[in-house]
């Protein structure tokens, strides 16, 4: 992994890393407010020999006796043996293991000094106990400094600097917990976003998403509050980052083959809630906005949602012309988007695979492909049923949408393996709902924005745009001509049987 790798997994993933920082902080914070506190008094103890000697000599020797005498007594001074005697002396009730284990001895080199440490949860107890300690060890070691056949003692230990009740506890340390548990709480959190990352298997970038596919990446969505709210967005109004990456899907596909681009697409995905009928129902009104005739076919006769999304009547459509029940003209049905009309999935057929798969629906496919410049049809998903995968067979290719962080690596692939089983082809991927770059989209956008600042009579000077040039006329057959069809279907009718 490249350093970038790893600014990338904190910016997709900081909100572990917080979450975990808190959590660590407030621990420690808890931890610190329930402990219960802990003093420490100290007592100070001098070691010297007993030569009276004035000679620089003895004086030195004397010296250098008494600092290597200090290593052993502060041994002694942390053992049972002095504890013992200091039980014995104060009348307490402690063990002399117990009260070992409450001592702390300390000296420093190249000195006859040693600081003797008591630690209690009651100041004043530790204050005793400190000085108890001294005092029985200064007996303890003219005890056992005096010869065997009497005399004054080789060595004597006395307290320089008796202990006092400390002011303060030394534990708990409140801020230094504090900052540790931020410290372990952010390390912990970064290793969990990296762990998580690696263990992550869903699609988050269009180089994976190309390398699953041979297909290339036709469009990238990014995520917006407003298609999710209202699904359809008014590409005349609209020069957000969504209307623009829908644009350039358009401008992509229109590149896919240049003699002869796909006019009849089937917009699908793996499994359900990736965003294909919302990317089914924008990618129809963005080619409308370029000139075109578009029909948007609800061919999902599952879960039909384009009658909805659009607020149109989904009771007659599609499965009504597969079985025979209605003409194409008759269920059309007009939008508020102009030059985009929709073919709804009608009643809810208990054979959805085969009504998409028979010859009624390739036909229905060729009908509509010889009036309007594009056909989009929105699909089931491909892994739970078939349908995308037959009527695809009646098409010029399918789009297949994953999901940012949802769609995983697998189910591309055997979604895409599907559409190769039946010899179905595959025009590109597009990847829905990913992070918004917000920023770096705004800079963009206001760089070719009309400079406000620039006087108003320039605009005079501006060359005019040159007279449209009349489009070519199309080589193609026009369609045969239509006897007069029966009325189009409007919301609210419903459409007479048709009588043999």
């Amino acid at each position: 992994m490249e350093i970038s790798d790893y600014v990338r997994i904190l910016r997709a993933r900081w909100i572990v890393i917080a979450l975990t920082t808190v959590v660590a902080a407030a621990a420690s914070l808890v931890f610190s407010l329930v402990s219960t506190p802990v003093y420490e008094a100290c007592t100070r103890l001098y070691v010297s020999t007993g030569s009276s000697s004035s000679s620089v000599t003895e004086v030195y020797q004397g010296n250098l006796a008494s600092q290597q005498r200090v290593a052993s007594y502060t041994q002694l001074l942390g053992g049972e043996a002095v504890a013992a005697r200091t039980v014995d002396a104060l009348g307490l009730s402690l063990t002399p293991a117990q009260l070992a284990s409450k001592v702390r001895t300390t000296s420093s080199p190249d000195t006859v000094l040693i600081d003797t440490c008591v630690s209690d949860a009651n100041a004043v107890t530790a204050r005793d106990l400190a000085n108890g300690i001294g005092t029985t060890f200064v007996d303890f070691v003219d005890d056992l400094e005096t010869p065997p056949g009497g005399g004054a003692a080789l060595a004597q230990v006395s307290v320089v600097e008796p202990a006092q009740v400390p002011a303060a506890p030394i534990s708990p340390k409140t801020t230094r917990n504090l900052a540790l548990g931020i410290a372990v709480g952010l390390l912990l959190g970064i290793a969990l976003a990296v762990i998580r990352d690696r263990l992550d298997n869903t699609v988050k970038d269009r180089e994976t998403l190309a390398g699953l596919s041979d297909s290339p990446v036709v469009g990238v969505v990014p995520f917006d509050k407003t298609i999710k709210e209202e699904n359809a967005l008014s590409f005349a109004e609209s020069s957000s980052g969504t209307a623009e990456s829908f644009r350039e899907l358009r401008t992509n596909l229109q590149f896919l083959e240049v003699d002869s681009p796909p006019r009849v697409l089937v917009v699908t995905s793996a499994v359900p809630g990736e965003g294909k009928t919302t990317t089914a129902v924008n990618l129809a009104l963005v080619l409308a906005e370029a000139g075109h005739r578009v029909v948007l076919v609800e061919g999902d006769l599952r879960r039909p949602r384009v009658s909805k999304y659009l607020g149109l009547v989904g009771s007659v459509g599609l499965s009504t012309v597969l079985s025979g029940q209605a003409d194409v003209d008759d269920v059309l049905q007009p939008t508020k988007f102009p030059g985009v009309d929709v073919l709804a999935s009608g009643p809810l057929p208990p054979n959805p695979s085969e009504l998409l798969g028979s010859e009624a629906s390739r036909t229905v496919m060729a009908t509509l492909r010889s009036r309007f410049d594009y056909v989009v049809v929105d699909a089931p998903p491909l892994l739970p049923v078939t349908d995308a995968s037959v009527i695809t067979a009646h098409a010029d290719g399918a789009l297949v949408v994953a999901r940012h962080g949802h769609t995983k690596r697998e189910e591309i692939t055997r979604a895409l393996g599907n559409l190769a089983q039946v010899g179905a082809p595959v025009l590109g991927v597009i990847l829905t709902m990913t992070p918004n770059k917000g920023r770096k989209d705004y800079e963009y956008r206001h760089y070719y924005e009309t400079d406000t600042s620039a006087p108003r009579q320039e605009a005079a000077l501006r060359p005019q745009a040159p007279a449209a040039v009349p489009e070519p006329p199309r080589t193609e057959p026009a369609p045969p001509p239509r006897s007069e069809p029966g009325p189009r279907f409007r919301r609210g009718t419903a459409v007479p049987p048709r009588t043999t």
